[in-house]
């Protein structure tokens, strides 16, 4: 062993140096290992800090992170190794070839934490990039890595067995139908990723509706096997990706982005309280600020006049969204009245700020509704039949 020969420069001679040239090679590799490992992390990562830290853009300190510079760290002492094995082992031996291995296994399972690690600093850093910050890449960046751990698994496992990883590639070919079924779900996800992605049908904090799997929610995540929902009630509903896909789904982001967010609700008029308007119920109207420029001086309806009051007063309301539809209608009668439906939008979608605009706009509604003669339809209480018998 060489290392005897190290130990005769010394002046250290024996007989028998088997046991003491293992001693000295398992020092010198700990020794190598470490002051190797000790320049990567006190010399090489502070330098790089250094850097990153004065130029302006934030990638490099995304991608340059401690975390990856450890792991780059990691693989520099492994293969400073695998150069001087040479000197420390006699390359001939079994103890050589079992060290190298060993070395070639360790930079393999390092080199795939490595790749996994820039693999999630590049996520991040599409993440926050406005041009993909909205796309759904999570799932590809998750698929990416399942494929260089196998890629690694293949290398480590050709470095145990000796054998060409090429000729395992090829050997897996003819399990290709198992490590499909193996890897449905995760293949099924990366292929509906990429749709959501590439139509733009979801986005991280877009609020959704998909009563067949309970959702009604924000997206607060996106992977490649499942999408989480968190329903208003702050339970979570878990979706599979290729779902979206291939069934329907609603997506409210449109409404947020609009600006506005629609009103359409029906009030039901008593057919009975319909009438003609007489010369005194017009002059009462006008002087009530009630009448529009758009009636004409025939015979005026209450409902028509009702209608037309109505549609003008939504159009100046400050918080009435002009830019969009504003529309009072008549609907099909029923017997329960005739619907005359609201059909505008509120200026602005914060949800709390919507439904209280609805209730005052309809509860406004409904006390107006006499001043034009009209009444709204109701399904007869228990009190209204009793006032009637008793009358």
């Amino acid at each position: 062993m060489k290392a005897s020969l190290i130990l005769e420069k010394f002046g250290i001679r024996m007989d028998n140096m088997e046991i003491l040239d293992w001693i000295v090679i398992l020092v010198g590799i700990i020794l190598l290992f470490y002051i190797s490992s000790l320049i990567c992390r006190r010399i090489i990562i502070p330098l790089v800090r250094l850097f990153t830290k004065k130029t302006r853009s934030d990638w490099d300190d995304i991608l340059l992170n401690d975390k990856n510079l450890k792991c780059a760290c990691n693989l520099i002492p492994a293969i400073a190794l695998v150069l001087l094995a040479p000197i420390l082992i006699d390359t001939g031996t079994t103890a050589y070839t079992v060290f190298i291995k060993v070395c070639w296994i360790y930079i393999s399972g390092a080199g795939v934490r490595l790749i996994c690690s820039i693999l999630s600093s590049l996520y991040q850093i599409s993440h926050k990039s406005e041009r993909t910050k909205d796309h759904t890449l999570q799932g590809v960046f998750q698929m990416l890595k399942i494929v260089a751990i196998c890629i690694g698994a293949i290398i480590i496992v050709s470095i145990i067995i000796d054998k060409d990883p090429t000729k395992l590639l090829a050997g897996l070919g003819a399990s290709a139908a198992v490590l499909m079924l193996v890897f449905k779900d995760s293949i099924m996800g990366l292929v509906a990723g990429v749709q959501l992605s590439a139509n733009d049908m979801l986005r991280p904090g877009d609020w959704i509706e998909m009563p067949k799997y309970g959702a009604d929610g924000t997206v607060i995540d996106v992977t490649l096997t499942t999408i989480k929902v968190q329903n208003w009630d702050k339970t979570i509903t878990t979706i599979p990706p290729y779902a979206l896909v291939s069934d329907s789904f609603q997506n409210w982001r449109g409404m947020f982005d609009s600006g506005g967010r629609r009103i359409k609700r029906s009030i039901y008029i008593d057919m009975n309280s319909v009438k003609f308007c007489d010369k005194e119920q017009l002059e009462a109207f006008a002087k009530k600020g009630m009448l529009t420029e758009t009636e004409n001086s025939g015979h005026e309806v209450n409902l028509t006049l009702f209608r037309q009051w109505l549609e003008e007063w939504l159009r100046k309301h400050p918080k009435v969204n002009k830019e969009m539809i504003i529309m009072v209608r008549q609907l099909q009668p029923t017997p329960q009245g005739t619907p005359l439906e609201l059909y505008f939008f509120f200026n602005g979608t914060a949800w709390v700020d919507y439904e209280h605009f609805q209730a005052e706009v309809f509860e406004y509604i409904l006390a107006m509704i006499p001043e034009f003669g009209l009444r709204v339809f109701q399904t007869p209480a228990g009190n209204d039949i009793k006032g009637y018998i008793g009358n």
